[in-house]
């Protein structure tokens, strides 16, 4: 292991003043200190022989010297490092201390500067504690989120003596001090062209060629490329390339992690390394459990970005892992993990109940960005989450001239989807008219319409709005550049003109044109209904056979002309007796059976979704019977009045009809 020294380096520095040194040596009683200080510095001048590499902070500076009586000599604005000696006295020397005790004191250190006065104290230092120190100081300065400070650490004396070592004598680094002081030189900016970077990349890619690089090495050193020359070097492809050839048992997870970093920058080489993501994604499976939830965080956004689909075992297992690990993201972190999950099409009850206890109580300090995942997770879904629900409503009440007029909508949004109000909706839908009045016109088109859609699928009809979303004007905004009005818009628009005809009698205001109206809301792309489950439709078709006793007497899948299909549709005459469904004389009255799968549900409830609440209140106001046949039931008998026989669902008798084969008598159950 090489050793670094810094008392060749200093003396290169400008403001290294020698005679002041050695002036202030020489008026200084004779003590302990001053004896190894002489003794140093007079090797120093004297021998013209390398040395073995050394770091000598405490020497380094007149301002690192103190006379007796206390007085101190440091220049004005230089930093200064108080708590410093109470770590070691100068004399300390490393190559006999244990170097997890000097790990361990320099991840105590917050800042850079006491990162620089802790390694200025020793009188030796590894190249790998080294490169570890700049390291550490690439971590606190990254928890600031200050970017002005790496020119300011850049500039430092003690950090520049430390790193001429590393830029002229790179060949004696050890493998693991110089991809270690490569990387952390990349993270604080430095310059790309100097001479340091130059000479630790130049070692790194004639080690890199020889085969010199272990695994954790080449992992450090891929990421270190991809910033300084981008994911196209092709250095890069020579790392991949021997991280293949590595066995992936010899991988600590770490090590994984960052394998998954680095070809997370090369996406478009994705099918090119699909085999090796296959091998790594099926090994990961042994390894979730030692994960750290950053590094579960960062696994997660690497399969998205790699459009990893198969990984699927992968991400359920990294799920299950994260529940515990809820309260431990960042908000970041968190939020990656949920893009993740609304990617791979993944939820967890354990990990929603975790977001329940953890998201629900800090949604007031939250990030607005955090908080519209958590509920596009929810949305996406179908998941009613009443705490999540109710800590968002809160927060908006309390914070809505915080959000964005996009942050807005995406809160507001899974309120209509879910088909859920607040306990606050009062307060709620109020605060949400008052921010619509004061910006308007600052939300953009779509999103102030699929904002007003959602709040009509809850009966919060937008009426002092809707007089500007049917007007020409916003019509043309919304049209924007393209050359026609997407499908889903032009849908939403037809049902809000809808709700105004059935719901808001009132509204006297301008209509949607026709040529804006829509002739059917279900649609393969953008449907505003749910299709039908094919299982449960064919278990009710099959029902209504046996006891209509002909398929003559219902009709299927029947587009009305308010856009609504009807899954299936039975017709009656004045005395309640069915009519064949192609009759259209005599026909009182029209039977809707809504065959309402899970998929029309919440997840795991029987609450209807918003879509599917606004479909059945519509179809009533236009004059159908609506009877629902849920598919949690396990009996059509119990969902509907049978053909033959018929019972009130409150629990009365049945009694037979009249005919069995032709007709039956109604009587309409609205659940």
């Amino acid at each position: 292991m090489a050793f670094i020294t810094l008392r060749r380096n200093l003396c290169r520095l400008s403001d290294f003043r020698i005679q002041e040194v050695l002036a202030a040596l020489k008026s200084r009683p004779v003590n302990r200190v001053h004896e190894v200080l002489r003794e140093h510095l007079c090797s120093w001048f004297c021998s013209l022989q390398p040395e073995a590499f050394r770091v000598s902070f405490h020497h380094a500076y007149c301002k690192k010297f103190h006379s007796d009586n206390g007085n101190d000599h440091h220049p004005v604005g230089e930093p200064v490092f108080s708590q410093v000696h109470d770590w070691d006295s100068l004399e300390q020397n490393l190559t006999n201390t244990d170097e997890r005790v000097f790990y361990r004191r320099l991840n105590t250190l917050t800042s850079s500067e006491e990162v620089l006065g802790f390694i200025s104290t020793l009188s030796t230092l590894p190249d790998t504690m080294a490169a570890g120190a700049l390291q550490r100081i690439c971590e606190v300065e990254g928890k600031d989120g200050d970017h002005r400070r790496p020119k300011e650490i850049l500039d430092n004396h003690v950090f520049q003596a430390l790193c001429i070592q590393f830029e002229q004598e790179p060949s004696n680094l050890s493998s693991t001090g110089l991809v270690t002081a490569l990387q952390a030189l990349t993270l604080l900016d430095a310059d790309p062209q100097s001479n340091l970077l130059v000479s630790l990349v130049a070692e790194c890619q004639h080690r890199l060629k020889r085969g010199g690089l272990d695994v954790p090495s080449l992992c450090v050193l891929g990421e270190s490329l991809i910033k300084l020359q981008g994911p196209g070097c092709a250095a890069l492809d020579l790392v991949i390339h021997q991280l293949q050839g590595e066995k992936l048992e010899n991988f600590h997870p770490e090590d994984m992690v960052a394998l998954y970093r680095i070809l997370q920058a090369c996406p478009a080489k994705a099918d090119q390394h699909q085999t090796f993501l296959n091998n790594m994604n099926n090994f990961s499976l042994s390894i979730v459990y030692s994960l750290s939830p950053k590094s579960i965080s960062q696994i997660l956004t690497a399969l998205v970005v790699l459009d990893q689909t198969q990984a699927l075992p992968l991400v359920i297992k990294l799920g299950k892992h994260a529940v515990k690990h809820i309260p431990h993201f960042t908000q970041e972190e968190l939020g990656q993990v949920l893009e993740a999950f609304l990617y791979f099409g993944h939820s967890d009850r354990f990990f929603t109940t975790a977001l329940e206890q953890h998201v629900a109580p800090l949604c007031l300090t939250l990030d607005p960005k955090v908080v519209s995942r958590v509920l596009e997770y929810c949305g996406k879904k179908r998941i009613l989450s009443t705490p999540i629900l109710n800590a968002v409503a809160e927060t908006f009440v309390s914070q809505s001239e915080k959000l964005s007029p996009v942050q807005v909508s995406d809160l507001i949004e899974p309120f209509g989807k879910l088909n859920y109000l607040p306990p606050n909706a009062s307060a709620f839908f109020r605060k949400l008219e008052d921010v619509l009045f004061a910006h308007f016109n600052a939300f953009p088109p779509k999103t102030l319409l699929k904002l007003l859609h959602s709040c009509s699928l809850i009966e919060r009809h937008p009426v002092n709005f809707m007089a500007k979303i049917f007007s020409p004007y916003f019509l043309h905004q919304l049209l924007g550049e393209e050359s026609h009005l997407d499908r889903l818009s032009l849908a939403q628009l037809t049902q809000l003109l809808l709700t105004a005809i059935l719901e808001c009698p009132f509204y006297k205001g301008p209509k949607l044109l026709p040529k804006y109206q829509v002739k059917s809301f279900l649609t393969p792309c953008c449907s505003l209904e749910t299709p039908v489950d094919f299982q449960l439709y064919k278990s009710v078709m099959t029902g209504l056979m046996d006891l209509l006793g002909a398929r003559l007497y219902f009709a299927s899948k029947v587009l009305t002309p308010y856009c609504y299909t009807i899954d299936v549709e039975v017709k009656l005459d004045e005395g309640g007796f069915v009519l064949p469904c192609t009759a259209h004389e005599d026909v009182h009255k029209r039977v809707a059976l809504c065959i309402d799968g899970p998929k029309r549900f919440c997840l795991n409830s029987q609450h209807l979704l918003g879509k599917e609440a606004i479909k059945q209140r519509h179809l009533r106001l236009l004059g159908y019977d609506v009877v629902q046949v849920r598919f949690q039931l396990p009996l059509l008998a119990e969902a509907m009045v049978p053909i033959g026989f018929y019972g009130d669902p409150r629990g009365r008798p049945a009694h037979r009809t009249r005919n069995l084969n032709a007709s039956f008598r109604y009587q309409a159950w609205t659940s």
